[in-house]
């Protein structure tokens, strides 16, 4: 017998039975998960893309902070000014009453009222109009040539209500420790002598416009009480009467004579010698982190894009 015609022993053949089911395993597809030495490779292998993409985002951001605007801070911090700290002890329950009627006792709601005036809409846009600041906050839409807005549309142009918006937003803070009741007004602006100008004339408005407000209430309060004192002939009332009349008559010296009536400046507000921003070593740092991201983030994208890129067909 021929060693080539020897047939072998073993054959396959196919198995049945009813009683059992053969799956054949289906075809494994390679997998998409990356490990960290895969990871490294493939980063390593994109490395001059990676560098090319982290370098235009470094550059922009080194050309952004070298050109961009430089802003400067002015701070005034100041605390709210006593007045007449023991009359309402040595009015007892008059005090009340002496509050339903509009009369100054000099309690605390005194600055809460002078620090909502400060960040009133009102008092903005005021100090805005007595400034002339709306050529300067628009400055970019502001011919100072010809003096005129540069867009021919008269509904472009911006107006007090903008101002206002843009001057709270961008270029006024007012903070308040509440521990320490000490007040700081911060203006941020591109020059830094008219951040400072800013900021000591707000307080300074601010202080005037309290002033004027107490000096007229007090001027009503005196005469209602002169007339109340002449018409009553309760001897304990007069008395009560004559005390009121006494500290509306301190009020009206103190508003005259004090320039500094709703708060008492501590620190003015100097010429800063530093920008505030933009902070250029902190931009760059951000920028170059964030372009190496964005740039490991585009090859990972470019690996999923290939992976799922359909076969090309070879021609049969």
């Amino acid at each position: 017998m021929n060693k080539d015609t020897i047939e072998p022993t073993h054959q396959a053949r196919p198995l049945r039975d009813d009683r059992m089911v053969f799956l054949l395993p289906a075809e494994v597809e390679p997998s998409s998960s990356l490990n960290i030495r895969e990871l490294w490779g493939l980063l390593w292998g994109h490395r001059w893309l990676i560098i090319a993409i982290t370098a235009v985002f470094t550059i922009s951001s080194i050309a952004y902070a070298l050109l961009a605007d430089q802003w400067f801070k002015a701070e005034v911090v100041m605390v709210p000014a006593k007045k007449n700290p023991g009359l309402p002890g040595q009015l007892g329950g008059l005090a009340g009453l002496a509050s339903l009627a509009g009369v100054n006792i000099g309690d605390k709601s005194e600055s809460v009222e002078a620090l909502a005036v400060l960040r009133s809409n009102e008092f903005v846009r005021d100090f805005i109009a007595e400034k002339n600041l709306l050529p300067v906050l628009f400055a970019d839409e502001w011919d100072g040539a010809n003096k005129r807005w540069k867009s021919t549309d008269p509904k472009d142009w911006p107006d007090e209500r903008d101002a206002v918006r843009y001057f709270q937003r961008s270029i006024c803070l007012v903070t308040e420790d509440k521990r320490t009741s000490l007040v700081t007004v911060s203006i941020e602006w591109k020059d830094r002598k008219v951040a400072a100008d800013w900021a000591n004339s707000m307080v300074a408005r601010l202080n005037e416009r309290m002033r004027q407000r107490v000096l007229t209430e007090s001027e009503q309060n005196i005469k209602f009480l002169r007339d109340e004192l002449t018409a009553t002939t309760m001897p304990t009332l007069q008395q009560s009467l004559s005390r009121l009349l006494e500290n509306e008559l301190q009020t009206l010296m103190l508003a005259r004579g004090n320039q500094e009536f709703a708060f008492r400046v501590v620190d003015r507000a100097a010429i800063p010698k530093w920008r505030s921003r933009p902070k250029r070593t902190l931009l760059v740092c951000v920028a170059t982190l964030g372009g190496g991201f964005f740039a490991v983030v585009v090859v990972l994208l470019m690996r999923v894009w290939r992976q799922s890129a359909p076969a090309p067909r070879t021609a049969g």
